[in-house]
């Protein structure tokens, strides 16, 4: 039975962590011109692939805190991974807002240009630290 539990908690978490990391693929498609989607898989263009790796990643860091910090507490560790989630979601997001506003152009416009884009890498690392902020402060 205890195994059944363990299997059922690790399920509730990965589901989190997808809605969580689904929300920020979301927020990525917004801040950049066009489908994501098609950007990504259709044509291949590596920089909003990396933008999109790094939201992606910085999620991932967030929910793997808040359920390594739960001990095994499914409530608290749920609580925790919802919350800090959302929360890192609206600190990248404004990260993003300040990054453009330093960056000469639109931001996103750059990120989905097809030749390499330094602001990219910005912005990758950007979310990446935001992502480990968080997950620290849980």
């Amino acid at each position: 039975m205890e195994l059944l539990t363990g299997l059922a908690v690790t399920l509730g978490f990965a589901v989190i962590a997808i809605v969580l990391m689904g929300i920020g693929a979301m927020l990525v498609d917004v801040a950049t011109p066009g489908s994501l989607r098609h950007l990504v898989w259709a044509e291949r263009n590596a920089n909003a692939a990396v933008v999109l790796g790094s939201t992606l990643a910085a999620v991932a860091t967030i929910a793997v805190a808040a359920v390594r910090g739960a001990h095994g507490e499914f409530g608290p560790g749920l609580a925790a991974m919802v919350g800090y989630g959302l929360l890192g979601l609206l600190v990248m997001t404004a990260a993003f807002v300040v990054t453009d506003l330093c960056t000469p152009g639109r931001l996103g416009e750059l990120l989905v240009r097809p030749e390499p884009q330094p602001a990219v890498w910005v912005t990758a690392v950007v979310h990446l630290a935001v992502g480990a902020v968080i997950a620290v402060a849980l």
